[in-house]
């Protein structure tokens, strides 16, 4: 998944009070960043055990840093195959395919390979592709999610190596997951919080700083939730060279200049990552035509913007 990196992210949501559940944590790290789960009970042995499971199965299946993965297996099938995805899969690339179609194919998991090449890759080079290797990789069409891979319900059928990357919802899909678990074994208060994508679960609310993008020292405004999710997203977590970073237009392989960050709070938290990621290319009003969804997003510029309901306030 692209949100791995060889230096753990700060967190890009920092809490600054609320009705949070104290007095129970588990901190963990997993699939390259920090988590932290806020229960008003103590978690058994059994369910944190069952929780790490949990999230190293979605991370064998999905990890594109990780040498035995599926996706992995199928960037490297020289002509394609038939793969077998777990269930969870009908519900991430079911999302996939409602943001590609919004966003005008802005958004698509086959960014890997554009990823790569930027030096984003399972090594952490953060060194782009020499000359040659990028006129090789021109001369074959730019892989697109809805022209070359085919689904039969769990089933990925292939023609060719593709890099698939879901690290623009997977790491909300994997909170929500967790947040589930979590309420079927009898936590109804909770917060799952993994570097930025955070579900809240419960009566009351918890109250979330939104961090400045160009200094984490300060924030520019704080979100209100109340059994929701929130996201955010920024080019400077990930960054690295003159203008390099981890967000990517699909249907260029450009990193984006025009958005530096972006907060989304949505009712799941897989939709507040995905938009969190399509508010870089897309207009909000073309987004809220499909999803209900608030945001804040702050240019480059710094001027920022936000949804007349999003709920918080900004500073600035």
């Amino acid at each position: 998944m692209s949100h791995n990196k060889p230096e753990k992210e700060r967190r890009e949501a920092a809490a600054t009070g609320g009705a949070r559940p104290t007095g129970n944590r588990f901190d963990f790290d997993a699939i390259g960043t920090c988590w932290v789960i806020e229960t008003d009970e103590p978690l058994c042995l059994e369910l944190r055990s069952a929780l790490l499971d949990r999230v190293g199965r979605f991370d064998a299946t999905y990890s594109r840093f990780r040498p035995d993965s599926l996706v992995s297996r199928i960037a490297s099938a020289p002509d394609g195959g038939r793969f077998g995805f777990p269930e969870d899969s009908l519900e991430l690339f079911g999302l996939y395919d409602r943001l590609f179609a919004a966003t005008d194919g802005a958004v698509d998991p086959l960014v890997g390979r554009e990823l790569e090449l930027l030096g984003y890759d399972a090594s952490y080079s953060l060194t782009p592709a020499p000359d040659d290797v990028w006129a090789k990789e021109r001369v074959r069409e730019r892989a697109t999610w809805a022209g070359d891979v085919t689904r039969d319900g769990t089933t990925v059928v292939t023609r060719r190596p593709l890099v698939i990357d879901v690290g623009a919802v997977g790491k909300g899909y994997l909170v929500d997951i967790l947040s589930e678990a979590l309420q079927e074994a009898g936590h109804i208060r909770s917060v799952v919080d993994a570097s930025g994508d955070l579900r809240h679960r419960g009566e009351g609310a918890t109250r979330v700083g939104l961090e400045h993008p160009f200094d984490p020292r300060k924030v520019i405004g704080f979100a209100e939730l109340r059994g929701q999710a929130l996201c955010a997203s920024g080019v400077s977590r990930r960054a690295w060279g003159d203008g390099l970073h981890h967000v990517l237009d699909a249907r260029t392989g450009v990193p984006v200049s025009e958005v530096t960050a972006t907060w989304v709070v949505a009712d799941e938290t897989a939709l507040a990552d995905g938009l969190a990621t399509a508010l870089f290319f897309t207009e909000p009003r073309r987004l809220l035509d499909s999803f209900d969804f608030t945001y804040v997003r702050m240019r480059f510029d710094g001027r920022a913007e936000a949804s007349p309901d999003f709920p918080g306030e900004l500073f600035t």
